[in-house]
């Protein structure tokens, strides 16, 4: 399959566009920052043997995030250094866990230590004497054929593991994931959420941001080719396709009073991935029906986004709608679809020129400006992005 970019940008040395989506100033402006209580942090260290770890990975008490940062699975050259070092008594970095009501836990940092660890221990990696460094006489060996004291060693090794219990607010979980640096990048905030969730919203967010609709309006469809393998997976960015679609999903779910109800918009998004997921402790769960209507939504407004903006969607323009194409930016990108939304394709039709001026236009009016690009996270700056937006395609539409 041949990568899809989104224009004659430049390409980073990883084949990906180094700006697909912008940065983001997600600050709360003078809004005052609602402070948490240092005193709700509970963290507890713990040593765990590879064993007991495996084997709770294999009853499902330990929670690996499936597909988490899967553009970024280790080469099997890795897989044999980290085995190698384990066999070598050479102690391997701390991981971060993050602990469920129920007493399971869901791996923060460490996915793809424990990812190969758990795959050698189930005979589904063998080590090759070109990767490994010092142990040659292990090349072919899987786990089953190591000899019994080897065996024993990397069952027994002893790894240190933060654990952020549940009683620890996730605003607070958050925080400190987002403060954790891990052994190659750090997570970004999509990461850190999804790593905190569970299999319904991974799977529905999965299915929004790698619709066709969405890769039509956004051109994020883009893939990596593994040279080690020839295989390409597709590339996520980081989860940016993700969040956007998280953040599609959330401000047309919620009116801006539940918004500021949260004390920051990463606050905000975990709480709407809780209700996602149906653990949130002070509302509803989303139902069924729930999740097919945002989908429908969703699509809708993808669809509608590129039959009215062509290959500016979700752009910053200026007044004049110069024809010069940036990246996505986010919180245009939850201004023009959460309007378009509410309109079926065939409603906009014969509008779609009305509406593309009327969009372009926001962006000459200095408030708009700033709330899609200064303290994005300001209630009144989300407030003011949404309604805009809204207000230009209900006078078009009038």
């Amino acid at each position: 399959m041949q990568s899809s970019r989104f224009f004659d940008e430049e390409i980073d040395k990883d084949n990906r566009p180094i700006d697909a989506v912008d940065d983001e100033d997600t600050s709360g402006g003078s809004v005052p920052v609602k402070p948490w209580d240092p005193g709700k942090i509970r963290i507890t260290t713990k040593s765990f043997s590879l064993r007991d770890v495996v084997d709770q990975i294999e009853d499902s008490e330990i929670d690996l995030s499936p597909d988490f940062q899967r553009e970024y699975v280790w080469k099997a050259r890795q897989r044999t250094r980290l085995i190698e070092s384990i066999l070598l008594g050479i102690p391997l970095p701390a991981f971060y866990f993050n602990q469920e009501k129920d007493g399971t836990y869901q791996v923060v940092d460490g996915v793809q230590r424990l990812s190969t660890i758990a795959l050698f221990m189930r005979n589904e990696h063998v080590l090759d004497k070109e990767d490994l460094e010092y142990l040659h006489g292990l090349h072919g060996a899987t786990f089953d054929t190591l000899e019994p004291a080897a065996s024993r060693r990397l069952r027994s090794t002893q790894i240190v593991v933060h654990v952020i219990e549940p009683q620890t607010p996730d605003e607070v979980k958050y925080d400190i994931f987002g403060r954790v640096n891990t052994l190659g990048s750090p997570l970004s905030a999509q990461e850190i959420r999804h790593a905190m969730s569970k299999e319904r919203s991974r799977n529905f967010l999965r299915t929004l941001s790698e619709s066709e609709s969405f890769d039509a309006a956004t051109e994020m469809h883009y893939w990596r080719r593994d040279p080690s393998t020839g295989r390409s997976t597709r590339d996520s960015g980081r989860m940016t396709n993700r969040e956007l679609a998280l953040r599609f999903c959330a401000f047309r779910w919620f009116v801006n009073e539940d918004y500021r109800k949260h004390s920051s918009l990463d606050a905000f998004l975990v709480e709407f991935t809780r209700r996602l997921d149906g653990s949130s402790d002070s509302a509803h769960p989303i139902s069924d029906e729930g999740l097919e209507e945002l989908r429908l939504d969703f699509n809708r407004a993808m669809i509608n986004a590129r039959s009215v903006m062509g290959r500016l969607a979700f752009r910053r323009l200026s007044g004049s709608g110069a024809a010069r194409r940036g990246p996505i930016n986010r919180a245009v990108f939850e201004s023009q679809a959460v309007a378009l939304a509410s309109y079926e394709p065939v409603e906009i039709a014969d509008r779609l020129e009305q509406i593309k001026n009327a969009f372009v236009g926001l962006f000459e009016d200095s408030d708009y400006a700033r709330a899609v690009t200064v303290a994005t996270g300001d209630p009144r700056a989300v407030d003011k992005r949404l309604n805009a937006a809204r207000a230009a395609l209900a006078g078009v539409m009038k």
